[in-house]
């Protein structure tokens, strides 16, 4: 791991954190999108990334905590567009390596 990810002292920390929480909205995005497309393949219309994550959880797509995962993720999302301020920065960063395989998971379900 880099050595500006292994402290918060470091000068680095913040812009990599936050290039990482940046990510995360683009993954995020990505991931709802493809489940709309999915949905819609399969004739199933949604409009909203709760929507779309609701229906993949109905038809099976989902374990009940990987939909419950994804939807607080839409909340995380959230939280990154409307407001900014450190503690929350933190906290999304920390679950940013269970989201990661989440992310890999669903992309995985949805190909298959």
């Amino acid at each position: 791991m880099n050595k500006a990810m292994d402290s918060k002292d470091t000068e680095d920390y913040t812009f990599y954190r936050d290039s990482a929480i940046h990510r995360f909205k683009v993954a995020f995005e990505l991931m709802w999108k493809t489940a709309k497309l999915f949905l819609e393949k399969e004739g199933i219309i949604r409009r909203s990334p709760r929507t779309c994550i609701r229906e993949l959880f109905s038809a099976g797509f989902l374990q009940e905590k990987e939909a419950r995962e994804l939807l607080k993720m839409i909340d995380y999302r959230n939280m990154t567009v409307n407001t900014y301020n450190e503690q929350t920065a933190e906290e999304i960063f920390g679950k940013l390596p269970l989201y990661v395989d989440l992310f890999k998971n669903t992309f995985v379900k949805l190909k298959n």
